[in-house]
């Protein structure tokens, strides 16, 4: 009976050293996760929902070797709109969504999009453009280093439009008046007679209200989380395109310092937010727009003539930004046209070239 006991005892002390060190052995990663909008938009909303738990299954498929705790901060309550790249390159986070439309001067060569207009309305053709040019065109992912970040994966929006407090049936209708729009979209006001008004998501609902602004240049998931109808109830479909406009990125040296599993499993989970971020994002639209309809917003689209026009009545603003990137640089020339060809390769159809004119 003793010594069934004391092998008894033995056993459980050998089960207990065992659990313990395989507790032991789990390392804790403790990761800040950022984001300038709030979650009710779909790139954060997936971020949280997609990225985060994806990264989190991946470690425990791995043999929970690894296990992230994470502190998420988004809607710009860590770090502002805009100010991702410096938060998260300064330490402030570890992870953020970086809105490469909001910082153009860091991210020249990524905003290309945004400087032709009038493009692909397929958010999956523009992310993955973006994603091989980023990989073929050394001088884009170089943006991303001297940031101090180290890029995971990215993302695009869906076509813009534009939500007036008036109607649209020709360019003429926009004479004297005022559109919000992001950064380089400015691009797409000037010419047209109305006048560009700089604004972001966050913005866009009170402005209009106020009489900052007669409407804004946005896309439809956008405008429907900003409930951008309430206020301004006429929707005119432009297709302006679908715009690449940032990603995830990591802090360089923190990510740096991380075990090499963790690494690839971050960059992995990254490239999963980015499908499923697209196809949600796609899914979406008919949805959103449906839903102002019922709410009561007055839904047109641009002719084709008249979108033409309006394309015409822009300034050569690809071509401007390819010298002005070139300058600096650059391959100015070389993104531009890859972009395009890419575009054309994809089987959309341009009203204008903004490498020739």
């Amino acid at each position: 009976m003793q010594r069934r006991s004391f092998q008894a005892t033995l056993l459980a002390t050998a089960i207990g050293l065992c659990s313990t060190g395989a507790l032991q052995a789990q390392q804790i990663i403790k990761l800040t996760a950022t984001a300038g909008h709030p979650p009710v938009f779909p790139w954060v909303k997936t971020m949280d929902e997609v990225f985060i738990p994806e990264v989190d299954k991946r470690l425990a498929a791995a043999g929970n070797k690894y296990k992230v705790e994470w502190t998420k901060a988004y809607g710009g309550t860590l770090i502002k709109l805009g100010s991702e790249s410096k938060g998260v390159a300064d330490g402030v986070a570890d992870i953020g969504l970086v809105s490469t439309v909001f910082e153009a001067a860091k991210f020249p060569m990524q905003n290309v999009s945004y400087y032709t207009p009038f493009g692909s309305e397929d958010v999956g053709v523009v992310s993955k453009t973006i994603a091989d040019m980023q990989n073929s065109i050394p001088a884009m992912a170089d943006a991303w280093n001297k940031s101090g970040l180290t890029y995971l994966s990215g993302m695009a929006l869906d076509t813009y439009h534009v939500w007036t407090k008036f109607p649209i049936t020709r360019i003429e209708d926009l004479q004297g008046k005022k559109l919000s729009a992001p950064g380089p979209a400015a691009n797409w006001v000037k010419g047209t007679g109305a006048v560009a008004v700089a604004g972001t998501l966050n913005s866009y609902y009170e402005d209009i209200k106020s009489g900052v602004s007669d409407g804004a240049v946005v896309f439809s998931t956008g405008a429907w989380g900003a409930k951008l109808h309430e206020v301004a109830p006429y929707v005119t479909k432009i297709n302006f395109g679908s715009m690449f406009s940032g990603g995830l990125a990591v802090n360089k040296l923190r990510f740096e310092k991380l075990p090499p599993e963790v690494q690839k499993v971050l960059r992995d989970a990254a490239e999963e937010w980015s499908v499923q971020y697209a196809r949600a994002q796609t899914a979406a639209v008919n949805t959103v727009l449906q839903n102002m309809g019922n709410a009561g917003a007055k839904i047109s689209e641009l002719s084709p003539a008249e979108r033409k026009r309006w394309a015409d009545a822009l300034s050569p603003i690809g071509k401007t930004w390819s010298a002005d990137v070139t300058s600096r640089g650059g391959p100015g020339q070389e993104v531009l046209k890859g972009y395009i060809d890419a575009l054309k390769r994809s089987g959309a159809q341009l009203p204008r070239d903004w490498v020739s004119n």
